[in-house]
């Protein structure tokens, strides 16, 4: 398979009370980087972990931690984030002040910076922030909880996002959030997606290299 598509599985909902196992385990099994889902009780309705729980990701694993802000004012945080071991960090178009001061600063403290978008915000809003991003992660799911259903209006988002890159020729990878399975992985990358983030399709599976390895399959 083309290293060009990443596997990404979401530690949210791995099994907390063995997370380095969980990690390790993953990373044995073949993905290609961590996404880490920060969520703050007011930009969604559920809280989940801070920077230490960066840190502790970064002490059993190499690979690159995606770190997804799913909170309010973003920009006090980032530091901190990346201080504990992010290495890619995407905020929300729908909760930031200055968005391209934002994704500045992720970019000046070392990290890639990235632009996360809810199911009901319209694509186009991204289009003057082009320049300023290297990955739009795109929720297929309302933010907040996981194991949620795919929004299956997502493919063809994804697709008018693919087709506003082309138009702004610039090199921005294009992540998903939210109930990516096998059922649906090889549609999405159809669609112009090349991050899979995953989340209970691999760590609520048996065998994660297995299911890993079908998931390289059907890409």
């Amino acid at each position: 398979m083309d290293k060009k598509y990443k596997i990404a599985p979401s530690i949210l909902s791995a099994d907390f009370s063995r997370l380095g196992e969980e990690i390790k385990a993953t990373e044995k099994a073949g993905v290609d980087l961590f996404h880490i889902d920060v969520m703050d009780g007011h930009f969604v309705p559920n809280i989940t972990m801070g920077p230490i729980m960066v840190e502790a990701a970064r002490k059993v694993t190499k690979l690159p931690l995606d770190t997804h802000l799913m909170i309010e004012n973003p920009e006090k945080y980032i530091e901190a984030f990346i201080k504990a071991g992010s290495t890619g960090i995407s905020v929300h178009i729908e909760t930031c002040k200055n968005l391209p001061e934002t994704l500045h600063m992720i970019h000046n403290f070392g990290a890639k910076p990235g632009i996360a978008i809810n199911p009901d915000t319209p694509i186009e809003k991204l289009t003057p922030f082009l320049e300023k991003t290297q990955y739009i992660l795109v929720m297929s799911v309302h933010p907040g909880f996981g194991g949620q259903k795919f929004i299956e209006s997502t493919y063809e988002k994804i697709k008018k996002l693919a087709h506003l890159i082309k138009k702004s020729k610039q090199k921005i990878d294009i992540a998903i959030d939210g109930g990516v399975g096998l059922d649906n992985i090889k549609k999405l990358k159809d669609a112009g997606v090349n991050i899979f983030v995953a989340g209970s399709a691999i760590f609520k599976s048996r065998d994660y290299a297995e299911t890993i390895q079908k998931m390289r399959g059907a890409l």
